[in-house]
């Protein structure tokens, strides 16, 4: 699908977590056509002084509805700014379906997709696909607590076994970081004679960078989705370079979803 720049209307903005909001938008273009792991770049109203839009993954769209929605959590001024719209707020602009979406090998019978934070969010309508394609589909969460988990009851809904989960604090599922139950799915699910045959993660670099290891160390095909700042968002500026194996790519046009191989790590 071209690139298309369309007003959205706000329909609702709820806080679903520490610093963490689902906006919910009215853009029957783009949620016509967007696939999982493609994204949105964002022209934010009220902020006229801050000319640059902002990138957000887009966590589950509804085609029929035209409404897309947009997990994301407030770091800095713009996301400040994005829990101030109410519902009904007019002015936002989008422009997408932009990058390279998810693409799980055809042959693949089961799959392990892996969420750090907000990292989950880019995974769910993959997730979702997966499913209704009859993939076997697992999930491994992880966040610093019980209340960053904010995608979990989406993903217990739609899966035939619950995620599971890790957190820093201990207050959910397993104390510490998720790698190690995506070292134990991937070896439970060799040793049961149905091994994965495709691992999606999208989390911070350092799990990102671990989990790619794992999917390797097991001959398993892995992709993985690369977030970066960016200003244009449409491949012109180079602001989002990714380091690969064929020289530097543009996370924004080239990716977000890159093959794990082809990623440089710093």
């Amino acid at each position: 699908m071209a690139l298309v720049n369309e007003r959205a209307r706000v329909l609702e903005n709820e806080c679903v977590g520490p610093n963490l909001h689902v906006a919910t938008l009215s853009s029957p273009a783009i949620a016509a056509g967007i696939e999982p792991g493609q994204f949105v770049h964002m022209k934010i109203p009220g902020m006229d002084d801050h000319v640059l839009r902002r990138p957000f993954s887009v966590y589950a769209r509804d085609a029929e509805a035209g409404v897309l929605e947009i997990l994301y959590q407030v770091v800095g001024f713009g996301s400040a700014r994005m829990t101030e719209l109410a519902a009904g707020a007019e002015g936002v602009e989008l422009i997408g379906p932009v990058g390279r979406a998810w693409q799980p090998p055809a042959e693949a019978k089961r799959a392990l997709l892996v969420g750090g934070g907000v990292g989950a969010a880019p995974l769910f309508m993959l997730c979702e696909a997966l499913v209704k394609n009859g993939v076997r589909t697992d999930v491994v969460l992880g966040a610093q607590t019980e209340t960053a988990l904010a995608c979990r009851g989406r993903y217990e809904a739609l899966l035939a076994e619950p995620p599971r989960c890790a957190t820093d604090d201990g207050s959910f599922g397993r104390e510490g970081f998720c790698t190690s139950l995506v070292q134990e799915a991937i070896e439970e699910a060799a040793r049961a004679g149905e091994p994965y045959g495709y691992v999606a993660v999208c989390g911070p670099e350092p799990l990102m960078k671990i989990v790619a290891g794992m999917a390797d160390d097991a001959d398993i095909f892995c992709e993985l989705s690369m977030e970066r700042r960016m200003a244009c968002g449409i491949g012109a500026c180079l602001s989002c370079v990714v380091d690969t194996v064929e020289g530097k790519k543009r996370a924004c046009v080239d990716g977000p979803v890159f093959k794990a191989q082809e990623v440089v790590w710093a």
